[in-house]
């Protein structure tokens, strides 16, 4: 009876083919940092040998599932999605799956919680949105597990490897001045919600840009929200029953800045002739709504993209590398000078 044959290896594909198994490794995990020919001849090898890669063999050589976690504890749902999309445009067509991981950032468990769950799935690497982001215990935590990790925010606080970060507060410094130009000068900011970097950064730049203009920083001007639509809402009630009311509001997120709209609707009012808005982030809902709304425009798809690659791309990677985006203004139908179309 002929004894059968073992089942090929990736030792054996990277002898026949020439190349190191690192360089077999990068063409199953289709690495786009390789050269076509090499790409094909080991392709070509791993056809011929009828080679099948083994993802819980490797995974438990590497100690590590090919998971990628998506950590987060955020109430902005269309940034979550976005944050996603980004992470599987890398993600797709590998071994690699996005998990994705809620938590409560105000439970005095979440911590203990959080180390069980990467000590139980052991995944290849984590991304953390903030607020959770600017938690330092949670970097290390993943640090003394060994687990990569890549944070966002929205403003650099950690080294590069580990960073994708936004301009957040020159941003809105950019969209308050907009309003300013169009000759706006009661302008109130809906806030997000506290301990948010994203809020405080947002803050400061509305703060920055008025008190550039010389105007005064008016504390009614400035209300809180907490990133959804209903507090978008409450904060139109709030600032609308001011006298004299503002003619022009800048959101912290376009949810909000919906809200606000929403409220200046139910009021008679109209937009932008009677108050201009502006929003953050550049989600769907600020195109789909009338009047188109004039927003910043978030790139969290891009930063998680970059994300994804700081995690499981190669070293050189130009979009591995980067780790500070900007934001910048979409203009469109929400904003003209106060009482004009």
């Amino acid at each position: 009876m002929m004894k059968r044959s073992a089942q090929p290896t990736i030792n054996d594909v990277a002898r026949i083919a020439g190349v190191s198994k690192k360089t077999v490794s990068r063409v199953i995990n289709r690495s786009p940092l390789l050269n076509g020919d090499t790409r094909r001849r080991v392709e070509e090898v791993i056809a011929n040998l009828g080679y099948v890669p083994n993802p819980q063999a490797r995974a438990l050589a590497l100690r590590r599932n090919f998971l990628i976690a998506l950590i987060h504890d955020n109430p902005n749902a269309q940034m979550v999605l976005n944050v996603q999309q980004g992470l599987l445009e890398v993600l797709r067509d590998t071994e690699f799956e996005l998990i994705v991981h809620p938590v409560d950032r105000g439970s005095p468990t979440m911590l203990e919680k959080l180390g069980q769950f990467l000590e139980r799935q052991r995944p290849y690497g984590v991304m953390i949105l903030p607020p959770i982001s600017e938690n330092e215990h949670l970097a290390q935590l993943c640090e003394q597990i060994g687990c990569r990790y890549v944070r966002m925010g929205s403003a650099p606080f950690a080294e590069g490897p580990h960073m994708v970060a936004s301009n957040d507060r020159e941003a809105v410094r950019g969209a308050v001045g907009h309003l300013i130009a169009a000759g706006h000068r009661r302008i109130a900011l809906v806030m997000g919600p506290h301990g948010f970097r994203s809020a405080f950064e947002r803050q400061k730049g509305y703060e920055e840009a008025i008190e550039a203009a010389g105007l005064p920083l008016q504390r009614t001007l400035m209300v809180a929200g907490d990133y959804r639509f209903e507090s978008g809402m409450r904060a139109a009630e709030q600032l609308l029953d001011l006298s004299p009311p503002p003619t022009a509001v800048f959101s912290s997120n376009d949810e909000m800045a919906a809200g606000v709209l929403h409220v200046a609707r139910e009021r008679g009012l109209n937009v932008p002739q009677d108050l201009s808005i502006i929003g953050f982030d550049d989600t769907p809902i600020a195109a789909h709504i009338w009047p188109p709304l004039t927003t910043v425009r978030w790139p969290i798809a891009t930063m998680a993209r970059a994300a994804a690659l700081k995690l499981v791309g190669e070293p050189g990677d130009e979009e591995a590398e980067a780790s500070l985006f900007v934001s910048t203004l979409v203009r469109r139908a929400s904003v003209a000078p106060p009482g004009e179309g």
